[in-house]
């Protein structure tokens, strides 16, 4: 088994950071790439930040209402 360690993505070339909104995955939840994983608040947009990759969702590193920079660590997804 491999880690994987999710990053916040940029969507524009002006986003600097993002708010985490809500969590649609918990640890423990298996996840297809592709998969919403939660939704962040960027410029007053909320957007879905997709799985990049299939496996089991064990930790949630930026939790509901922090403000996270683009490339920073959100989640960890443990793949086969």
């Amino acid at each position: 088994m491999a880690e994987y360690t999710v990053v916040l993505p940029q969507y524009g070339m002006g986003m600097q950071d993002g708010e985490i909104v809500r969590w649609l995955k918990q640890p423990g939840d298996v996840v297809n790439e592709g998969d919403t994983l939660v939704e962040v608040e960027a410029a007053k947009t909320t957007v879905e930040v997709p799985s990049p990759v299939s496996g089991t969702l064990t930790r949630i590193v930026a939790e509901v209402g922090e403000t996270i920079d683009v490339r920073a660590p959100i989640a960890i997804i443990e793949t086969a």
